[in-house]
């Protein structure tokens, strides 16, 4: 059998970093994201030194006395907490999405809403909010939205035979996005100019300041059933950048595995979507990231994804509310970021991480 061309080929690369190497980076993410949690936490227009939150959480964890005040506690446990979670959570989503996508499509230029997920969610969301529906409402109409983008995506490959079909859900994605975002053009041109238009705008730039606990009920589960797939199938995912032929020749259920994967991918995004609106570049310049430092092994790549993903998001997060005295988008500031640092993986980035 003649190994596959294909750039993310798993026989033919070799691995940049050894398994204590390896080790040691998913342990210094680890550490790293745990304190971005702490700055994310401590930081804001109620001040909390890392003293404080130490004897917090002892106290919590011991059941003594809490030695912070109401408000502190407030603060912390209904306002920064659940912002943070939520921030990690949506970028580990993200990103685990766009390192799935991009290993599955055999792409490096891959991102979450390849499909259409994003922009299927959007047009739900849009639609909740023309509708006045209460946020729990507007949040499953966006998790509808996207799930119908990428049902009709996969239904027309299904339909369309004899051509490749990786490019077929590439093409019917980029088509259905497309769609949908005419969809929410013409709703934001229904819209009443003065309540429901500023609300999907705003919505549509993203941001995690309407975050509470309420929210970490439907985004946090979601997330974690899309990820248990993918660790579960990381090594299949591997056979499949070979291509169809070698996987299949393999043992691999090409076709099975695909719908699998693409339907993790797309509960984590359209969750993502739902509770922060359209947050980009995440899932498209992380894994390059991850890629770079442990290579292109998905059974590496996804874990250390997730990693950087959670820790990036949150500090975009902290910072946007924190910079000035109006709170930014982060679909502004990841776009800012996410540009100049896409085009330095492009000039400078390392070949041997795609092979």
């Amino acid at each position: 059998m003649t190994p596959s061309s294909t750039v993310f080929s798993p026989i033919r690369r070799r691995e940049p970093s050894s398994a204590f190497g390896y080790r040691a980076i998913v342990i210094g993410a680890a550490l790293a994201l745990l304190l971005i949690v702490v700055v994310a936490v401590a930081l804001g227009p109620y001040q909390l030194s890392a003293r404080d939150l130490f004897a917090f959480l002892v106290a919590k964890a011991t059941g003594a006395a809490s030695p912070l005040p109401p408000p502190a506690e407030t603060v912390i446990l209904q306002i920064r907490l659940p912002r943070v979670l939520a921030a990690t959570g949506v970028g580990a989503a993200l990103a685990a999405s766009g390192a799935a996508y991009q290993s599955l499509f055999r792409n490096p230029l891959v991102s979450p809403d390849i499909l259409g997920v994003s922009a299927g969610a959007a047009f739900g969301a849009v639609v909740g909010i023309f509708l006045s529906l209460p946020v729990l409402a507007i949040e499953a109409a966006s998790f509808a939205g996207g799930l119908a983008a990428v049902v009709i995506v996969y239904g027309i490959a299904t339909a369309i035979r004899g051509r490749d079909a990786v490019l077929v859900l590439v093409l019917a994605g980029v088509v259905i996005g497309a769609l949908f975002g005419a969809g929410v053009g013409l709703l934001k041109y229904l819209a009443d100019p003065y309540n429901q238009l500023p609300a999907i705008t705003f919505w549509l730039l993203g941001s995690l300041a309407a975050t509470n606990p309420a929210d970490l009920t439907s985004l946090l589960p979601a997330v974690a059933i899309g990820l248990v797939p993918l660790a579960l199938l990381r090594w299949r995912i591997d056979v499949m950048t070979l291509g169809d032929e070698e996987a299949t020749a393999l043992g691999a259920d090409t076709r099975k595995l695909r719908i699998v994967v693409i339907a993790a991918a797309t509960l984590m995004t359209s969750a993502a979507v739902a509770a922060s609106g359209i947050i980009g570049w995440v899932g498209l310049v992380v894994p390059h990231l991850a890629r770079l430092t442990v290579g292109p092994a998905f059974t590496r790549l996804l874990p250390v994804s997730i990693l950087f993903g959670g820790g990036y998001l949150l500090a975009v997060d902290t910072v946007a509310r924190t910079l000035g005295t109006v709170e930014l988008p982060l679909g502004v500031l990841t776009a800012a970021l996410g540009t100049p640092v896409f085009l330095w993986l492009l000039a400078f980035g390392r070949r041997t991480a795609w092979s």
